[in-house]
């Protein structure tokens, strides 16, 4: 497998929908560190029986299921089912932003919680609402699905499996230190890894990776799956 060292394209690719630019830019190899952007993508080109689809998805289902990150079986499925069958059955659909809930699901547990809109897949922290506004209904389950928020650990852990994976043992080691101290770990993390460039980007697409997937897991688990589609820009 190959890393893609600029994920714009296929960024831009999964938020458009576009199934066969998808399956264009995967064509070059589905990279290890990507796969859950890349299942988005490919979801999305089975639904629109995109050419060549298939065989990239049966690439992808091994990788994720050989890889066995949080989120990755549920993915997995998800397309497994659409490529046999043309359909997902075992969930209810929701156009939900991944990032959007991951940054909710991993917010500071001190806020509380937050809601996903069932219609929309609009995140919204619950200090958000007008709680005087009975139009709101901000405790309908037929209208919002209740997300509490977890905290920073995992994004710590992440911090720890990144380290692992650094080849240069000077900056592994400083990478340690910046995150043994405690308090204030995640932004001396980041000013550590600010000075080499390569690393921070290597970083931050790790990272948005991990908390796709617990996105993913946890969206699962509430009996729903994203429905990338639906909430996609509408293309010419």
């Amino acid at each position: 497998m190959t890393r893609h060292e600029d994920l714009r394209p296929l960024r831009a690719a999964v938020y458009t929908a576009d199934g066969a630019a998808v399956v264009k830019i995967l064509r070059t190899g589905i990279a290890e560190d990507d796969l859950q952007l890349a299942g988005d993508g490919l979801l999305v080109a089975l639904a629109q029986r995109a050419a060549g689809t298939s065989d990239l998805a049966r690439e992808a289902i091994f990788a994720l299921r050989e890889r066995d990150w949080e989120g990755d079986e549920e993915l997995a499925n998800q397309l497994d089912e659409l490529a046999t069958t043309g359909a997902i059955t075992d969930r209810k659909p929701l156009p939900v932003d991944l990032e959007q809930l991951s940054d909710l699901l991993e917010g500071d547990a001190t806020y509380g919680s937050g809601r996903v809109e069932l219609a929309t897949g609009e995140v919204v922290l619950d200090d958000s609402y007008d709680l005087e506004d009975e139009e709101d209904e901000p405790e309908d389950p037929d209208k919002w699905l209740w997300v509490q928020c977890e905290g920073s650990r995992d994004g710590y852990w992440d911090m720890e499996r990144f380290i692992g994976t650094v080849r240069d043992p000077g900056r592994a080691d400083r990478l340690g230190v910046a995150i043994g101290g405690g308090s204030g770990a995640f932004r001396r993390f980041r000013a550590v890894l600010a000075r080499w460039p390569s690393e921070a980007d290597r970083w931050y697409a790790f990272s948005a990776e991990c908390k796709r997937g617990r996105a993913r897991a946890w969206l699962a688990e509430s009996g729903y799956y994203v429905q990338l589609a639906a909430r996609q820009r509408s293309r010419p």
